[in-house]
């Protein structure tokens, strides 16, 4: 039996009375989800886009989750993050899962940078992470949805993986090494930077 969930098409086998979340974006036509791993999770620094569409009624925040497959998960320069489609290496993925309006996929969008190659939107089929005691199961199980994540863009993710020596997070965490992107240097430019970051040794 599939699992996986659509905001107008409630799981079989699961009750959306488990998820008051998930039953009110139905009412509220938010119409899809968003699995966040680096600088938009809660503490980060650009979560405050997702307070703002929060406030406006077009973002809600589901939970922890993980995603179903294993994926790298890699620091570039400046510390910024980049989930490569690489699925079955790496490790399996902690984050945060959002149902936004078509509005809040926009403005994410336009941060994200996908109109101008930096990374782009993909599917990616996550699971809500369990808790159990003062530990998460990152495991199988709980309610896989069908979400959609930003990956570093296809044209340098492979080369970010192999620079990083193919070891991967499970968690973006730690932001010592993240610079805003007001702080960068002037003159950075984000493709051509990460581009000579991937080629460098």
């Amino acid at each position: 039996m599939d699992s996986r969930v659509s905001l107008f098409c409630p799981p079989p086998s699961q009750s959306l009375s488990l998820y008051p979340s998930l039953s009110g974006l139905m009412a509220n036509h938010h119409q899809s989800f968003v699995f966040t791993y680096g600088t938009l999770k809660k503490g980060f620094a650009n979560h405050r886009l997702m307070q703002d569409l929060i406030s406006s009624n077009d973002a809600v925040y589901l939970g922890r989750y993980s995603t179903e497959r294993s994926f790298p998960l890699v620091c570039g320069p400046y510390g910024i993050p980049f989930l490569i489609n690489l699925p079955g290496e790496g490790h399996r993925v902690s984050g945060e899962l959002y149902a936004v309006s078509p509005y809040g996929l926009s403005r994410v969008d336009v941060l994200e940078g996908t109109s101008v190659g930096y990374y782009e939107r993909s599917s990616i089929r996550v699971h809500r992470l369990e808790q159990s005691g003062a530990e998460e199961n990152r495991g199988g199980g709980g309610l896989v949805i069908e979400a959609e994540a930003y990956f570093a863009h296809r044209s340098y993710g492979e080369d970010l993986w192999t620079r990083t020596g193919r070891v991967g997070l499970s968690e973006y965490a730690d932001t010592r090494n993240y610079v805003k992107r007001a702080d960068r240097p002037k003159g950075w430019t984000f493709i051509e930077g990460i581009r000579a970051f991937a080629s460098s040794n």
